[in-house]
């Protein structure tokens, strides 16, 4: 269990000595400074989560001490105490910064209060630090190809990213209804924010009321502690709960309430709290069909549907696998490394149905990767069920070599957008650097601002 590490300013023994012997618990670790000198030393040494600060010091004013601990310790919450509490000192303190504040004498009683709901405050905060910065390192990831259905999918993400709107995305497992959330998210103006992202499918039933709006300590057996849910974890920032499908009715209509006012209760909890949150689904599911039979509430499934993208199966766009390899390729390969496939290993997986969709495509080329010799990867690489039909003949691109398929596909791009560079690295999943790179190594570079394309 965490302990709250707790630091007492005040100039009173008195004070002092009651919160080492009745503040101090099994979750709460109490230190003491007398002076403002004394504390800023303690500081320096040693991590505190809640600091209660005397209004009145010896050697400094608590209003500056507390304007110096917001400006450098911005993941501590600081509880003013004060013999000389008024309504003008309590404002002045909240607008610099205090958490709350307490009037001598108190009740020991409504400091620790006072105490526990500062630190779930600073442990929100930090959690959300964590997030961002997860979010900030982690490598955005791209839907990639230059097919018509796929090109659709990005037009509708850079649509929609900037407005605040329910997204509803659909299509089968293993499509990259994550990659389209992540984008959203990456794309739009909460991008500096978490992103939180939950399988509703992976949540227990009777867990889930409580893992999207939280509980209060004692709400059922084992809520030893206060809990922040999802949606408080995501405020400001987007909240991405795949397989929607899976919540229990009862939650589908909390959760629809809270997308028409913003308002939530914690498990256990009377008062209501507000979080702004942009909610994005996903489901594989026909929820249409769910809503017919009773399964899905159907006021929730007009709300969420405000904006729907549906993401085809890799099986409808085989023209995307030959740059989507290439992509696994050059993602999965180990550094300093590059791997190389054979003509007929491609045809067999133009021509596989990939009931997996990208996901089995790229857990295939991280197999083969791993069987493959000298770097080149074989149809012996291949599991059985994709070499045990004929490699693909049917395509129009299906007898050329993969440089040339490469080209073919470049070519393509540029015709799409018309010669646009930019866009078509994009929608390739490659740099501008790295078009431009392949643009003169296929001679499509015949001269400055003139390029060669196909319809």
């Amino acid at each position: 269990m965490d302990r709250i590490r707790v630091l007492v300013i005040d100039d009173e023994p008195s004070i002092r000595k009651l919160a080492e012997r009745e503040l101090v618990s099994e979750r709460r670790l109490i230190t003491t400074a007398s002076s403002a000198s004394e504390a800023l030393s303690l500081i320096e040494q040693q991590d505190f989560d809640v600091i209660i600060l005397d209004i009145r010091l010896p050697d400094a004013d608590g209003m500056d001490l507390l304007v110096r601990f917001r400006e450098t310790l911005p993941d501590v919450e600081v509880v003013i105490i004060t013999g000389y509490g008024t309504i003008e000192s309590a404002i002045a303190a909240m607008k610099v910064g205090a958490y709350d504040y307490i009037t001598k004498p108190f009740q020991l009683e409504h400091l620790e209060l006072i105490v526990e709901k500062a630190y779930e405050r600073v442990s929100l905060k930090r959690e959300n630090r964590i997030l961002s910065r997860a979010l900030v390192e982690a490598p955005i990831p791209r839907l990639v190809g230059t097919s018509r259905g796929i090109q659709q999918v990005m037009e509708m993400i850079r649509k929609v990213a900037t407005w605040d709107v329910p997204v509803l995305i659909t299509g089968e497992s293993g499509t990259g209804k994550d990659v389209v959330a992540r984008t959203i998210h990456a794309l739009s103006k909460r991008s500096e924010k978490p992103l939180i992202v939950k399988n509703c499918g992976e949540i227990q039933k009777d867990l889930i009321r409580s893992e999207l709006f939280g509980h209060v300590k004692g709400a059922f057996t084992g809520a030893d502690q206060t809990r922040e849910g999802l949606l408080g974890i995501a405020d400001r920032g987007t909240l991405f709960l795949d397989e929607i499908g899976e919540l229990p009715e009862d939650v589908q209509a909390a959760l629809l309430r809270f997308l028409e006012n913003r308002c939530y209760r914690r498990v256990g909890d009377p008062h209501e709290r507000r979080a702004d949150v942009r909610l994005i689904f996903a489901t594989h599911r026909d929820l249409k069909k769910e809503v017919e039979a009773g399964r899905f509430h159907e006021a929730l499934y007009y709300r969420i549907n405000v904006f729907h993208i549906h993401i085809p199966p890799l099986r409808e766009r085989r023209e995307d696998i030959p740059l989507l390899v290439e992509h696994f390729l050059t993602r999965l390969s180990p550094p300093g490394t590059r791997y190389r496939i054979t003509d007929d290993v491609l045809g067999y997986l133009i021509n596989y149905n990939w009931p997996g969709n990208v996901r089995e495509l790229r857990n295939v080329i991280e197999r083969a990767i791993i069987l493959a010799e000298n770097e080149l990867l074989t149809p012996k690489t291949l599991p059985m069920e994709i070499t045990s039909g004929q490699p693909a003949s049917h395509l129009p691109m299906s007898s050329l070599k993969l440089s040339e398929m490469e080209k073919y596909l470049i070519q393509k791009a540029l015709s799409i957008h018309r010669g646009n560079k930019r866009k078509a690295a994009q929608s390739l999943g490659i740099s501008r650097k790295t078009l431009y790179r392949k643009m003169k190594t296929y001679g499509l570079l015949k001269r400055e601002g003139s390029i060669t394309t196909v319809s």
